[in-house]
């Protein structure tokens, strides 16, 4: 075993032989059963002891590996995080397989697991367990996008009924894109289906087909604008009904997770000015689009309210003729006439 491996043994054991029943004899817990029961009333409940934490100190980083400026580095975040005692993102790193220097960036990259409870963590492991994410996989996730130890079961739970009850992924291609893409678990669902209807409505895209190309890794202005540029450069074109179209479209994995060079040299044959042009122009024209849709649908709100408005006028005339066709008016006439 390693000398870091036995540091957090030791560090482990130290904190749960607070716990142990040791620390109280025999002969005390046997005298206090025998105390009488006074006017037979039913024995109180036992009361919770609560015993302290163990303190996280710079020797006990010291023991599970960390150097000196590296344990100077965890324990002043933790003080800034008001973490006086143990935590537990660390011993849940050791035992994925993460080292000091893999632990280190990943706290960096999310401070806020310092604050994680234990019980927290792992049911969210255990919760990416059952999404596929197993061992390898499950690390390099962690050590990519470490946010995703901070998020609920419930938000991560959503987003993959998302992907396989809307988008028709099925549970595999739901893990790979969890494994390539994990940022999208915060990100607006309506944007997740909206890239996915994109990819599979304008551009005629299988699902398998934007597992490989990585699609959600793009955003949708940039999926847009490398589409909508080969498209208007006639190298691209939608597929029919029958998913067929009169050119040959370049494969989504050859276009969408390369870089903008490879893309411009490779792919669209064309120069880094024009390619500024177009996206300056694609801009305006969404940003038009948009304008018009939102002033469509504040004159439909608008004509609404006057439809409201009108119905409710005609309503009250009509209630006012009722009643003036009632004899209720007639009576009175003919009981104040001379």
């Amino acid at each position: 075993m390693s000398a870091q491996a036995c540091g957090v043994l030791r560090w482990t054991w130290r904190s749960v032989s607070l716990c142990s029943p040791l620390l109280f004899p025999v002969k005390q817990q046997a005298a206090l059963v025998g105390i009488p029961r006074l006017f037979c009333s039913a024995p109180p409940p036992p009361k919770a002891v609560q015993h302290p934490e163990p303190e996280l100190t710079m020797r006990a980083l010291a023991e599970m590996g960390f150097s000196e400026t590296q344990a100077e580095v965890v324990y002043e975040v933790a003080k800034k995080k008001r973490c006086k005692h143990q935590v537990p993102i660390l011993t849940s790193l050791f035992v994925l397989g993460f080292n000091p220097d893999s632990m280190l960036k990943v706290l960096e990259k999310c401070p806020d697991l310092y604050v994680v409870k234990e019980s927290q963590l792992q049911q969210r492991i255990a919760n990416l367990r059952k999404l596929g994410l197993l061992e390898g996989s499950l690390q390099r996730v962690i050590s990519h996008y470490p946010q995703i130890l901070s998020l609920p079961i419930k938000k991560v739970n959503a987003v993959s009924r998302l992907l396989r009850e809307k988008c028709q992924f099925t549970v595999q291609q739901v893990t790979d894109i969890l494994r390539d893409s994990p940022h999208i678990l915060q990100e607006d669902h309506t944007s997740l289906e909206y890239v996915f209807q994109y990819a599979y409505f304008r551009m005629g895209c299988q699902q398998a087909e934007m597992v490989k190309a990585k699609l959600f890794r793009l955003s949708v202005e940039e999926l847009q604008c490398r589409h909508g540029f080969l498209e208007r450069r006639g190298l691209y074109q939608t597929p029919d009904k029958k998913g067929q179209t009169l050119i040959v479209n370049p494969k989504l994995k050859d276009f969408l997770p390369v870089s903008e060079e490879t893309f411009l040299t490779k792919i669209a044959l064309s120069t880094q000015e024009e390619f500024d042009v177009f996206r300056k122009l694609l801009a305006r024209e969404l940003e038009e689009e948009r304008g018009r849709e939102h002033t469509r649908t504040a004159s439909d709100e608008g004509s609404d309210e006057e439809g409201d408005k009108s119905g409710d006028y005609d309503e009250e005339t009509k209630e006012e003729e009722d009643v003036k066709d009632t004899g209720y008016n007639k009576r009175r006439k003919q009981r104040w006439e001379p």
